[in-house]
C-alpha cells in the first residue's frame, strides 16, 4: 500500500535541491551553470513555501511563491542580458576570467 506524501517528503526534496544548487554555485566556473544553480535554490525555497502553506492550510505561502517566481524570471532575464554583453566584450563565459567590473 502506498503512503501519502507528507510535508517531510517536500522538505527532503527541497533540501536536496538546495544542496545541489549551492554546490553548483560554489563549484562551477561557467556563469550559465551558476545562474541555473541559483534558479535551483529559488525553486527549493518555493517548494518550502508551498509545502508549509499546505501544512498550515493558508494561501500566503503560495502567494509569496508567485512573487519569488516573478523575481526569479526578472533575475534570469537581467542576468542573461549582462552575460551576453560580457560575452561580446570578453568572448568567454567563465567567471574567473571576467574582470571587467573590477576597479
Amino acid at each position: 500500500m502506498l503512503t501519502p506524501v507528507t510535508t517531510i517528503h517536500y522538505l527532503a526534496l527541497s533540501a536536496a535541491l538546495l544542496l545541489i544548487g549551492t554546490l553548483g554555485v560554489l563549484m562551477r566556473r561557467n556563469i550559465v551553470v551558476i545562474l541555473m544553480s541559483i534558479e535551483l535554490i529559488l525553486n527549493a525555497v518555493n517548494i518550502n513555501l508551498v509545502a508549509f502553506s499546505r501544512h498550515f492550510d493558508n494561501m500566503y505561502g503560495q502567494i509569496f511563491a508567485m512573487f519569488v517566481i516573478a523575481v526569479a524570471v526578472a533575475e534570469a532575464a537581467i542576468g542573461l542580458g549582462i552575460l551576453i554583453a560580457l560575452f561580446r566584450n570578453k568572448t568567454t563565459v567563465l567567471a574567473d576570467e571576467i574582470d571587467l567590473l573590477k576597479w
